[in-house]
C-alpha cells in the first residue's frame, strides 16, 4: 500500500503541500520522493512490496513522462514479457513499471488491461497535461479537488487535500480522467446478457475464477498473512492459499474479538486448525474501541455507522500485527457479501431486484467496505489484498442469472458454497455456517459499547438540535451524531464524499429498520452464534 499525490498548479507552496502529503505517510513509510512538473509536481510515499530495491521506488519516467501509482498489476509478468519482445528496458521488479510503456504504445486503453487494484496519475509530457485513473470498483482510493486557481489536485486520501481543495470528491471507480473529463472506460455490473441459469455451471465457473485470483495474489516479495474471521469469506480464501502453500508452507492467520463475547474467535481457530495454518488470537477491550475511535474515523474519513463499527476490529487487528509481527501484505474477504447477497437480501422481492441491488452495492463498494479495508490496513503499513474483487471474477459472478442468485434455498450465499461443496478446504460446520455481521461477531458488546457511549454524550434534547445542523444525511441515532460530529473535526463540509448510510434496502418488506446491524433482522436467528 503506497500513498500518491499530483497538483496541477505551481501557485501552492511546496511546503505546504509536503506538510499535507505527509499525513498518509503510513501508507508508505519506506521512502518518500518529489518531483516537480512543468505544470506541477508529484508526490510518493512507498511501501515496497514487489520489487524491493531502490529501482522500484517512484515517480517512475520514460522520457519527458512521469508516473506514481498506488496498486497491484497482477497480470504485469505477462505484459512486461511482450514490452521486453518491443525492445523496453526494465530496471527493477516492480509491476507498476511497465506503466509508462505500456502507456506509450497504448495511451488510455491500456487501462482495462490493469485489472482490480490500482490508482495512478501520468504526467504525458508530449500534452503537457495529467491523466488520472482508478481500478472498476474502487480497492485503490484516490480522491480529487479542484484548487483556487483552476488547478485540479489528486490524493491517495481526502486528508492530503483538506485545506488545499474547497470540495473534496472521491475519484470515480472505472474511470480515467483527462482534459477536464471523466470517462468510463469499464462497468463490472453491466450485464446485458446472463452467462448461465445452470447451478452446477456457475459454480464451476465461480470456483476456477476464485481459485485462480486467489493464487495471484500470493505472489509479493514481502511477507503474507491472512485475515481470518471464521466466516464463509475469509475462510475460503484462507482456505484455497493454503492449499496452494501446502503442509509444508503454513499460512499465517490473524483473528480478533472481544475478551468476553467473540463469537468468530472459536470459528476462526477451529478453521485455521483444519487447513493447518499458524493462526494467532488477538483481543481488544471496550477502553481499546472508545479510545481509538476519533483516530479510526479520521483514517477512514466517513461518518457511515456500519463503517465504523466493522472498521474497529480490523484496525484494531492490523495494528497489532504491524506491531508484532513483519507482515506487509493481507489477504481479506471483503466483496463476497455485495455479490452473492447479505441477511437483508433474502428479503428481495424477486432476482431482478436482488441483481439491481447487487449492482447498487458493488458500484458503491469504495465508500463502504473496501474503504474499510484499505484505511485499516494502510493506517498500518499494511497493504490489502482482496481476492473476491478481482475483474473477471465480478463480471463472472454479476452475470449469472440472478434466478439462480437469490436464496431460494435457506442458504444465503448458496452458489459460493456448493462451489467449494467438494473440495474439502473447509470443515462443514465453517462452510455452511450462516452469516454473521462481523461488527457483531468480533462481540455484540463492541457495538452496544458504542451506543452506550454515544448515549451518555448527549441529552435528548441536545441530540435534537445537533443533529439539524446538517443537511447531507442527517444524523438519526445518538452513535451517528457522535460520528458525524467526529468526522466534521477533521473534514469540515466535506461529507458529501460519502453518498449515505450503508442501510438495508428499505423498500423492501422487513427491512425498513433503523440500525444498519443485520442482528436487528428477523432471518438473523442463530447467525450471531
Amino acid at each position: 500500500m503506497c500513498s500518491i499525490m499530483t497538483i496541477v498548479s505551481k501557485q501552492i507552496s511546496r511546503g505546504k503541500i509536503k506538510e499535507n502529503f505527509a499525513r498518509t505517510i503510513k501508507r508508505g513509510p519506506d521512502k518518500t520522493r518529489f518531483v516537480e512538473l512543468p505544470i506541477g509536481c508529484m508526490g510518493f510515499h512507498r511501501l515496497a512490496i514487489m520489487g524491493l530495491t531502490q529501482e522500484g521506488m517512484q515517480p517512475f519516467s520514460l522520457g519527458g513522462n512521469m508516473l506514481v501509482c498506488n496498486g497491484e498489476i497482477y497480470g504485469f509478468r505477462k505484459l512486461k514479457e511482450d514490452l521486453i519482445k518491443k525492445e523496453y528496458k526494465f530496471l527493477s521488479d516492480s509491476d507498476c513499471e511497465i506503466l509508462l510503456p505500456l502507456y506509450k504504445e497504448m495511451g488510455t486503453k491500456m487501462f482495462p488491461l490493469l485489472g482490480s487494484e490500482f490508482a495512478l496519475c501520468i504526467y504525458d509530457s508530449d500534452e503537457n497535461t495529467v491523466i488520472a485513473a482508478r481500478d472498476p470498483i474502487g480497492i485503490r482510493p484516490l480522491f480529487y479537488g479542484y484548487l483556487k486557481d483552476g488547478g485540479i489536485a489528486f490524493a491517495s486520501e481526502a486528508c492530503v487535500l483538506e485545506g488545499l481543495c474547497e470540495v473534496i470528491k472521491p475519484f470515480p471507480p472505472g474511470h480515467y480522467y483527462k482534459d477536464g473529463k471523466f470517462v468510463r472506460y469499464i462497468s463490472l455490473t453491466d450485464v446485458k446478457d446472463y452467462v448461465t441459469a445452470d447451478v452446477e455451471e456457475a459454480c464451476s465457473g465461480i470456483r476456477e475464477r476464485l481459485v485462480a485470483s486467489v493464487k495471484t495474489r500470493l505472489d509479493a516479495d514481502a511477507p503474507l498473512g491472512f485475515l481470518l474471521s471464521g466466516g464463509l469469506d475469509s475462510s475460503l480464501v484462507c482456505g484455497i492459499a493454503a492449499k496452494i502453500f501446502g503442509k509444508a508452507h503454513p499460512i499465517k492467520t490473524f483473528a480478533i474479538g472481544m475478551e468476553k463475547d467473540a463469537i468468530d474467535l472459536k470459528y476462526a481457530r477451529e478453521a485455521a486448525k483444519y487447513i493447518g495454518a499458524e493462526h494467532t488470537e488477538v483481543f481488544m477491550t471496550r477502553e481499546d474501541v472508545i479510545r481509538e475511535l476519533p483516530n479510526v474515523i479520521r483514517l477512514l474519513a466517513t461518518w457511515d455507522i456500519t463503517t465504523i463499527r466493522a472498521s474497529m476490529g480490523m484496525y484494531l487487528c492490523c495494528k497489532w500485527i504491524h506491531e508484532n509481527t513483519d507482515i506487509r501484505v493481507l489477504m481479506t474477504g471483503e466483496i463476497s457479501d455485495e455479490l452473492f447477497g447479505y441477511k437483508y437480501t433474502d428479503f428481495a422481492p424477486g432476482p431482478e431486484a436482488f441483481q439491481h441491488e447487487a449492482k447498487k452495492r458493488v458500484d458503491e463498494l469504495y465508500m463502504y467496505d473496501v474503504l474499510r479495508a484499505d484505511r485499516c490496513l494502510s493506517g498500518n503499513s499494511i497493504e490489502a489484498r482482496v481476492p473476491f474483487g478481482d475483474t473477471d471474477f465480478v463480471k463472472y459472478v454479476m452475470a449469472i442469472d440472478p434466478a439462480i442468485k437469490i436464496n431460494k434455498y435457506d442458504m444465503g450465499k448458496y452458489l459460493l458454497r456448493h462451489a467449494f461443496e467438494n473440495e474439502g478446504l473447509l470443515p462443514d460446520e465453517i462452510l455452511w455456517r450462516q452469516k454473521a455481521a462481523f461488527s457483531d461477531a468480533v462481540g455484540h458488546s463492541m457495538v452496544d459499547d458504542l451506543k452506550e457511549y454515544a448515549n451518555a454524550r448527549y441529552t435528548d434534547e441536545e441530540f435534537e438540535k445537533k443533529r439539524k445542523k446538517y443537511d447531507h444525511c442527517p444524523p438519526f441515532t445518538k452513535e451517528s451524531l457522535l460520528y458525524r460530529e467526529i468526522f466534521e473535526e477533521y473534514y469540515p463540509g466535506q461529507a458529501a464524499m460519502i453518498k449515505d448510510f450503508w442501510m438495508p434496502n428499505k423498500e423492501w418488506k422487513g427491512c425498513n429498520v433503523n440500525d444498519p446491524s443485520a442482528r436487528v433482522l428477523a432471518n438473523y436467528g442463530d447467525s450471531g452464534i
